[in-house]
């Protein structure tokens, strides 16, 4: 750095500490008009006051960054679950150029300006981190919610006592198979089922891919002493299911949830039979 961009640069520094007051209000000023700025303008002082001082802090002794970068990537995590856009919470940091700028335009402090390129290099790093920081944030927060939507698609429902049933709707990929398995698992244990329905009647196709991801739950099912029945084989899935060659084995198949769940129930030793009408009785069978 030459002499006169050390004098510039302690010139900008002598300006921020003299200035505080009137910088941040102008910063502040301009960030609300930022497309997005309208917000908490409680919470955005708070905040800006915050990187303010800690951007002063960073000039001073050996120019560590470190607590400002945390407050600029809490800033971006903040305003990123506010649903403001990357650019709208980059903007805000720049904005802190102008309000220096027009300190030292007004005055016509030629010192000044020849610090002012150094400045406005530091804000834009740091502006640049700002919009990374975001895009990190808004990407986990992008994953979470998938995950969540994973959890909702996922249901596991108790059918009866000891049998439980897993309705899958759309495509199962290994992702999605993960968390069923986990699901499923987590519920055989809690219940102490020992019966097991996977429905998939929402399922649009079933491939080889789909088929040993199925195979993999009815197996870990298996582990923990529960035995399974898929649901929902309909004309067209049986027909792929034939011409691709897949196997299920030993695992029993059946076309419809009822027909599962009337499976199960006997395999539970729970006899059903029809009466009249339309009206189902359900009768224990009682042990020898």
């Amino acid at each position: 750095m030459t002499v006169q961009s050390d004098a510039g640069r302690r010139r900008i520094e002598e300006l921020l500490q003299q200035h505080e007051e009137h910088v941040l209000k102008r910063w502040l000023e301009i960030a609300a008009t930022t497309p997005g700025g309208h917000t908490d303008r409680g919470d955005m002082t708070a905040r800006l006051t915050e990187i303010y001082q800690a951007l002063r802090q960073s000039f001073l002794g050996s120019g560590d960054t470190s607590d400002l970068r945390g407050l600029l990537a809490e800033l971006s995590r903040s305003r990123a679950r506010q649903g403001f856009a990357p650019t709208e919470t980059a903007n805000v940091v720049f904005g802190l150029k102008q309000a220096v700028f027009e300190l030292i335009e007004g005055d016509g402090d030629t010192e000044g300006l020849k610090g002012f390129i150094w400045f406005s290099r530091t804000i834009d790093d740091l502006g640049l981190f700002t919009f990374e920081s975001y895009a990190t944030a808004r990407e986990k927060i992008i994953l979470d919610q998938a995950e969540q939507l994973l959890e909702l698609s996922t249901p596991v429902v108790k059918l009866w006592e000891g049998i439980v049933a897993v309705p899958l709707i759309g495509t199962l990929d290994s992702a999605r198979t993960q968390v069923v398995m986990e699901k499923l698992l987590q519920t055989l244990v809690e219940t102490g089922s020992e019966h097991a329905v996977i429905d998939i009647t929402g399922v649009p196709a079933v491939d080889t891919q789909v088929a040993q991801h199925l195979l993999k739950t009815v197996v870990a099912a298996r582990l923990m002493g529960a035995e399974c029945v898929i649901s929902g084989i309909r004309p067209q899935i049986a027909h792929t299911i034939v011409t691709l060659g897949i196997e299920f084995g030993d695992i029993v198949t059946k076309a419809s949830l009822a027909d599962a769940l009337a499976y199960t129930l006997r395999q539970s030793g729970v006899q059903v039979t029809k009466g009249r009408g339309t009206r189902v009785t359900v009768r224990t069978e009682e042990g020898d």
